[in-house]
């Protein structure tokens, strides 16, 4: 059935709009030829998109070649502005932005531990009014907020988590309150991260994929079929409540001590580094601990340097000695080999790659003090890479059920993988297993082995939740990401990788995160854009279109499992009301 004139309108108007968000500034010709209309058509729709006030023209183009120059389009950047909130236990990072997600002004609050609700929230609202202040407008059009804890599908609110300051559940109203022409909406921040992971960073390329959140805390995101899914209560990715092997007791309801979170949490991590004799940091949050995960990394990369230029004699080393050195430069070679295999297109959107954001010392709570890096751009893919050469077919690599934990906590040690025996009971973490690493066997030092022998036990935990993750959903990617998911860059994700290997017959691919802690506020920022110009570029007098802008799409729990829909289809020779022409058909997709 062909559509209607109006329907053709709206449908070239979201694909064009979208063009210029992509790619930037274009030229009517420029858009003529992405677009594939006719020349009249892209006319009428440039001349109806002007007077909208949806795009402007920023430039001129052609200044070498001979004629007139052509005028470069794009989007009306102060048509609106957003704010987007990074929620930590003990703070908050603020940022205020154009329409196509220009920065324009940036703040941050600590708030201690003992602050009232009223105080509290009192302050984060002056430092969201201050930075709009700064930024010399008017008010935002839409706030993103991105918080811990459970957001209830029904309401979009966040639900009483226990373990969590009261104020941030208050916080939404409040600045609703304040700045009551704007669309205030809450999301979980693992949720957040994953999605500016897939539109800025190491999952560009990927539809469907797991996020696992390590910071001061320990989270997923779970995203299939260009879709991230909820679940019933809200609650996909509490994956800090995962009962896990090796840990002193289950988890409980209200507190999710003796899961996964006791592995791989911020905390776990530092106590870890220190059994290896790592220096300990000046605080136990998500900043810190990724600090020392990011000094291991260095001081054994920086060791194995002069071992790069043996060659062979290096690849002999990797093969010789299992968990040694050469075999972190191995891990390195086999990811920097991949990297033509995973060269994402810069579709990057809000905030500029390599932009800091908001924040402040690394002193600040869960997801406390999330502290800025610079996005890495075409981050290779990890196919797998191997601290240590993968066992031979007959020697036994894990062992099954409850005993994968102790299996796992005598590899991290230095003994290595075994069989364990029925009735055998895993250590805890911080249990002695009796058999100490072989540090006499260190060629490169003591310091350096210390440093492998963490990040390979940090490794083990990690792929326990991982291993969980891809067994249920095989995802086929996971990003580790947060503070020390980044810091531990391909090195760890690298040794993961070669852990799901054994543990798992689903192949997976283990990626760094390219964000760490600044995917939750990107990711708040992308989500305040996408809904900010849902609105702006919808006419209600015209057919409903639905937004292309965002490859991930958010589920209500009864929402049947699709398959992502295609981008708008230009419908050719639309013309204005009045104007004779024919209309196009929408395609089917592709």
């Amino acid at each position: 059935m062909p559509a209607s004139p109006s329907t053709a309108r709206a449908i070239n108007d979201r694909l064009a709009l979208g063009l210029l968000q992509d790619r930037g500034p274009l030229t009517a010709g420029q858009l003529k030829q992405l677009t594939g209309l006719s020349r009249p058509t892209v006319a009428d729709l440039v001349e109806r998109l002007g007077a909208a006030g949806l795009i402007t023209v920023v430039g001129e183009s052609g200044a070498a070649r001979r004629g007139p120059n052509a005028r470069l389009y794009g989007i009306a950047a102060d048509r609106a502005h957003l704010a987007a909130l990074d929620v930590r236990t003990e703070g908050v990072a603020v940022l205020v932005a154009d329409l196509v997600g220009r920065v324009l002004a940036e703040a941050s609050v600590p708030i201690e531990g003992d602050t009232g609700t009223g105080p509290a929230v009192q302050r984060v609202v002056a430092a969201v009014a201050g930075a709009v202040g700064r930024a010399g407008v008017e008010g935002p059009h839409t706030v993103g907020i991105g918080a811990p804890g459970l957001i209830d599908p029904a309401t979009g609110d966040l639900r009483d988590s226990a373990g969590l300051p009261a104020w941030h559940r208050s916080l939404s109203a409040a600045l609703q309150e304040r700045l009551p022409g704007a669309r205030v909406t809450v999301e979980n921040e693992t949720n957040l991260a994953a999605l500016a992971e897939q539109r800025e960073g190491a999952a560009r390329d990927r539809d469907t994929f797991v996020l696992l959140w390590l910071g001061h805390g320990t989270g997923a995101a779970v995203v299939l079929d260009g879709t991230l899914r909820r679940g019933a209560s809200g609650g996909t990715g509490e994956i800090g409540f995962l009962p896990v092997p090796g840990t002193p007791a289950l988890p409980s309801a209200t507190d999710c001590s003796g899961g996964f979170h006791t592995l791989a949490g911020a905390a776990a991590v530092v106590s870890l580094g220190a059994e290896h004799g790592l220096p300990a940091p000046a605080t136990t949050d998500g900043p810190g601990a990724a600090g020392m995960v990011r000094g291991a990394v260095e001081r054994v990369l920086a060791a194995r340097e002069p071992a790069g230029a043996g060659g062979a004699e290096e690849e002999s080393g990797a093969e010789e000695r299992p968990g040694g050195g050469g075999a972190v430069a191995s891990a390195v070679g086999e990811t920097v080999g991949a990297a033509g295999e995973h060269e994402p297109g810069d579709r990057s959107a809000g905030v500029a790659a390599g932009e800091p954001v908001a924040t402040w010392g690394a002193a600040a709570g869960r997801p406390g003090g999330r502290k800025s890096r610079p996005v890495a751009e075409g981050r290779p893919v990890v196919r797998g890479g191997a601290w240590e050469e993968p066992p031979a077919a007959e020697e036994p690599v894990m062992a099954r059920g409850a005993d994968a934990g102790a299996a796992v906590g005598r590899e991290a040690s230095g003994g290595g993988p075994r069989e364990t025996r029925g009735g055998e009971e895993p250590p805890a973490v911080d249990e002695p297993t009796g058999r100490e690493p072989d540090t006499a066997a260190d060629p490169a030092g003591t310091a350096a082995g210390a440093d492998e022998r963490f990040l390979s036990a940090l490794a083990d935990r990690v792929a326990i939740g991982a291993a969980s993750v891809v067994a249920v959903l095989d995802p086929g990617c996971v990003v580790l990401g947060g503070e020390i998911g980044h810091a531990g860059g391909d090195v760890l994700a690298g040794l993961v990788a070669q852990r799901l290997r054994r543990m798992s017959p689903l192949p997976t691919e283990v990626r760094a995160g390219a964000l760490g802690g600044s995917a939750v506020l990107r990711g708040a920022l992308l989500t305040a854009r996408d809904r900010a110009q849902d609105t702006l570029w919808s006419d209600p007098s015209r057919s409903p279109v639905p937004s292309w802008s965002s490859p991930i799409r958010t589920a209500s729990p009864d929402t049947p499992r699709t398959s992502p829909s295609p981008p708008p289809v230009p419908v050719r020779g639309a013309r204005p009301s009045g104007r004779r022409g024919t209309s196009g058909r929408r395609g089917e997709g592709r």
